[in-house]
This record gives structure tokens, C-alpha cells and sequence, in this order.
């Protein structure tokens, strides 16, 4: 089953890598750190930039990690945070159906996370090396445990820093002082 594990570990974590790189670099036409950063600013994940930060690297070196078998639950844990933090704020309105634009895709992602942090890397990876081929259901637990509660966290976050980004705001005047139509009091 070894490689088996390693072809999963491989496609599963390659995904990863490249939605990620997607949104740190642009890589593969994905929006690069400015999109991403844009994107948190439309999502009310505040600090924006700090978040799309966030994103990316837990997909990029969250990926890396699954893809090489590397501190195993640790990985699936950052890509489960991504992912719990994309259904809640993107998909989970549209239902499961990728076709809809749903969950299933982040669904499946994290369900073969969290497989092979339960049943591990196997002995083609470097947990191997250092003498964990198997991690159990335990750690798969906690992967899943904390991914969610960093993404609540992160969410919840966000959301106060918004509020709060909103509440100072000064309010525009309807003409701001300078224009034409403040001047001349028309109206558009």
C-alpha cells in the first residue's frame, strides 16, 4: 500500500501546492497575493493582506508537507483550516456540488488529509525516516479539531476587525467639499 499512499499523498498534496502558489505567487493564472489580498478584503477577513498570507502559505506549505509526508498531522491541520475557512466564507451557501460552486471539491481535500494522517504516510515519506510510518486516528481527530477552531478563530477575527474598520470610518458627505455639485448645490 506504500505506493498507493504515496500517489494520494502526492496528488492530494500537489493540489495544495498549486492553489496555493496560485494565491502567493499567481502561479497558474491564480490572482497572486494582491487578488488574494483583495478577495479577504471582499470576504471581511481583516487584516486582508495578513490573511491572504495566511491562506496561501497553509495551502503551499501545508501541501508540501502532505505531498512529502512531512509532520503529517501538522499539514493536514493547515490545509483543513484553509479549506474549513473557504466553505464557511465562499462555498457552503451553494451546497455541496462543485458544479454549483459548492463544498464537495474542499470536502474531499481534507477527507484525504485527514486519511492519510490516520493511516499515515507510509513508509515512502519523511515522518518515515524519522520513525512514524502511522499516526492514527487520534491525530487525524485533532488535525480536523484544530483546523476548524483556527479557522472559526480566524473568522471571528476578521469579522470584529471589520466591524470595527466600519464603525470608524468617517461618513463621506453626500458632496464632498471641492466638487462641482457642492459648489453649485445640483444634484446628479
Amino acid at each position: 500500500m506504500a505506493v498507493g499512499t504515496l500517489l494520494l499523498r502526492l496528488v492530494v498534496g500537489g493540489i495544495f501546492v498549486g492553489h496555493g502558489l496560485q494565491k502567493l505567487t499567481g502561479a497558474f493564472d491564480g490572482p497572486g497575493i494582491e487578488g488574494t489580498t483583495g478577495m479577504m478584503d471582499s470576504l471581511d477577513m481583516k487584516p486582508a493582506r495578513g490573511n491572504a498570507y495566511a491562506a496561501a502559505l497553509s495551502e503551499t506549505l501545508g501541501g508540501a508537507g502532505i505531498a512529502l509526508g512531512a509532520a503529517t498531522p501538522f499539514a493536514a491541520t493547515a490545509v483543513t483550516a484553509a479549506m474549513a475557512t473557504a466553505v464557511h466564507k465562499v462555498h457552503v451557501k451553494n451546497g455541496p456540488w462543485n458544479a454549483k460552486g459548492g463544498y464537495e471539491f474542499n470536502a474531499v481535500l481534507v477527507a484525504a488529509a485527514l486519511a492519510v494522517t490516520a493511516d499515515g504516510p507510509g513508509r515512502l515519506s519523511l515522518d518515515a525516516l524519522f520513525g512514524r510510518r502511522r499516526w492514527g486516528a487520534g491525530w487525524a481527530v485533532f488535525s480536523l479539531v484544530a483546523g476548524v477552531a483556527a479557522s472559526a478563530a480566524a473568522i471571528a477575527a476578521g469579522r470584529r476587525a471589520a466591524e470595527a474598520e466600519r464603525a470608524v470610518a468617517p461618513l463621506a458627505p453626500a458632496h464632498p467639499v471641492g466638487s462641482d455639485d457642492a459648489a453649485t448645490g445640483s444634484q446628479a
